[in-house]
Formats: structure tokens, sequence, C-alpha cells
């Protein structure tokens, strides 16, 4: 596939780019069809009938209770799930509801908003993190429909002067009457960093490796929590609210309020079906690397819908950026891919190409003939 060598924002309304902004209300309401922009090709739009997808569900309360049975049966199934497509669903989590319900409901404070008052927390080209209405001005063509605000995160005892980095950049942006959303997504980003590591020691454990190997590995982690808004569409069935693609991060914490998940499994779209007392994680790419391609990160996709809309959390767990992604000892084997840090696969898909199923074989490919130029 070729590398996408210019993805910029552009602030101004040309022929090949004509959209600005994206606005869902505004589109539903016109007589005239949805803008081709956001019209996906017709071997890509989501199918009528997708089965459900059955997958692992991990009581992680049984795991800490420390039974003996209950640790090996849950780390039998995480391995299943990791080994087959990389989701599972994790129920006794541990994570406070009434945040979850805050994190959530809140976002409508936000996505609600006007234009120019969500503009104010517009995103950098060159950053992960900030609002962004559905790529308009990086791609031309394919454009999820939905609205993202994502935060930079990073564990408050290991960040640079203790700092609240997720409330400090909302209050920065949003200004000081957004103080208790940022406490709230201050507070969600630390429980998600905490639950993150504790799947990491089952997933170390799943694989035969010393329990604290990962947990040691991304104690210091520069991860992302994102708010994804799906907005209802009157066409559904021609567009996606996330193309199909695989997360280029570790491991991926997925809250959702309604059903929108899909997973290309055995050669067809699946679906994971929302489950109140849950939450989906699914493997990244970069966690692929680190099994020495044990376990995988799979091709999945968002769906929307006409009546609703729909609203997910989403954390991204990811290595500090300077972190030689590397496989234990106990892993390594025949190498399945090259060392790196993370920091160079972010630039990758940040500023070379658009993540799909084959993006860390394209990152290899990449950083050789990096390397050789250096």
């Amino acid at each position: 596939m070729d590398y996408i060598t210019e993805l910029h924002f552009s602030e101004k309304k040309t022929e090949d780019n004509p959209l600005t902004f994206f606005d869902s209300t505004v589109i539903n309401n016109q007589q005239n069809q949805i803008p081709q922009e956001f019209v996906w090709p017709d071997d890509k739009k989501p199918s009528p009938n997708v089965p459900i997808l059955q997958i692992p569900l991990i009581d992680l309360a049984g795991v800490l209770s420390g039974d003996q049975f209950l640790v090996s049966e849950a780390t039998r199934l995480v391995a299943e799930g990791a080994k087959q497509h990389g989701f599972f669903l994790v129920t006794n989590h541990g994570v406070d509801e009434g945040l979850m319900f805050r994190a959530c409901t809140l976002m409508d404070t936000f996505f609600m908003s006007p234009t120019c008052e969500k503009q104010k927390a517009q995103r950098n080209h060159e950053e992960s993190w900030g609002y962004t209405s559905s790529f308009v001005g990086k791609f031309k063509k394919n454009l999820p429909w939905k609205e993202m605000l994502s935060f930079k995160f990073s564990p408050q005892e290991k960040s640079d002067n203790h700092s609240q980095i997720v409330k400090d950049f909302i209050i920065k942006k949003m200004g000081d009457g957004y103080n208790d959303f940022g406490s709230v997504y201050q507070e969600y980003a630390e429980a998600m960093s905490n639950l993150s590591l504790r799947i990491m020691e089952l997933l170390a454990m799943s694989l035969g490796i010393n329990r604290n190997h990962f947990v040691e590995f991304f104690e210091d982690n520069e991860s992302i929590l994102r708010l994804n808004y799906y907005p209802k569409c009157k066409q559904p069935n021609d567009v996606l609210g996330s193309g199909p693609h695989c997360d280029p991060t570790s491991l991926t914490i997925l809250q959702q309020d309604h059903s929108g998940l899909q997973v290309f499994v055995d050669n067809q779209w699946q679906s994971i079906p929302y489950n109140p007392q849950a939450l989906v994680v699914n493997i990244g790419d970069t966690f692929r690397a680190l099994t020495n391609g044990r376990y995988k990160s799979c091709l999945h996709r968002a769906v929307v819908n006409s009546e609703t809309e729909r609203k997910t959390l989403v954390f991204f767990l990811s290595p500090k950026m300077d972190k030689v992604v590397k496989p234990p000892e106990e892993l390594e084997g025949e190498r399945a891919y090259p060392d790196f840090t993370w920091s160079l696969l972010h630039e990758f898909v940040m500023k070379h190409y658009r993540t799909d199923d084959n993006t860390l074989k394209e990152f290899a490919k990449w950083l050789k003939t990096r390397r050789n130029f250096v």
C-alpha cells in the first residue's frame, strides 16, 4: 500500500477538499445526499446482517481473589481471545461506576456545544490530542462519521512536575468553566491507566512470562484518552463511524453506550454487542510486536445508525515514547518485527500511513528504508 506522504489540516476550501468542518446536523437536514467524502466504496460499506462475535468474558474479581483455578481459567481465556483475534471483555474491573457514568454523560457538554466552542481545543496536525471533526482536511475521501476529543496522558506520579496533564490541557484550551469537566477525565484516565496495568499482568501470565514484565514496561506510559461522538446519519449504510483499522498502540480499553463495534474475523465482519457490565479490550500493533506476533491485533471498525448517536470512551495504552519495543527473551525465537520505539511508529501513522491491517508490515519496510539513509 502506498504511504500517505502528506497528512495536513487544510483550513481553506478548495475544489479537492470542499469541506471545512463536519456538522452532522446541517448535513442530515439538507435535502440532498450526504457529501461524497463520507461515502465509502461498496466493498467497504456496512453489511446488513452481521453475526455476533463470541469473545471471552474475563471476571477480574476472580483473578484478584488469588484463587488458582479462577486465575488459571482467566489466563486461558485471555490467551484464547488474544491468539484468535485480540479481543476480550472484562467485568468486575474495579473502575467506579459513578465515574464511568459521569464521563459518558459529560461528553454531551462538549459535543453539543457550538462549533466555535469546540474549535477552542482544535487539534494541531502534528499532535494526537485535541478536537477534530471527522479528519476534515487530513483526508480527502472515506471520512469517518464522527467527532473526537483526545487527551495526552501520563500517570501523575510519573509526569513532569506531577501535573494533572488531562485537566491542565482542558482548562488551558477551554477555560476555567471546564474545571469539573477536566477533573472527571483526569480521574477517568488515571483509572484506565491503572486498569490497563492489571490487564498487562494477566497478559504476561497468559504468555508464561514474569507477571510484572509488562507492568514495569508500561508503568510510565504515555497514552491517549479519546472521546468519540458518532452522530446519527440519514444514510447509515453508506458511511462508517471509523474505517477499518488496527490500533497502532499497545492495548485499547473501550467503554460504549450502544453497539457499533465490528471486528473482521474468519473473513467476515462480526459484531461485539453492547454489554453495560463490561469493558471491551483489544490488542494493538505495538503489543503484537512485544509478543513477537503471538497475539493478534485485528482489523475493526465502527458503524453508525439513523436512530441515535453513539458515544465511546477509549483509553489507548502506549509505552513511553523512547522505550524500545522488543519481546522478552522467553518470546524471542525468530523475530517477526524489528526493534523500534513507540515514537517512530507514532510518527509513521501520523505522517506517512493510514492505519490498516498491514501497518506493522509496512512500518518495518519504512523503518528499514529510513535506517538505510541515516
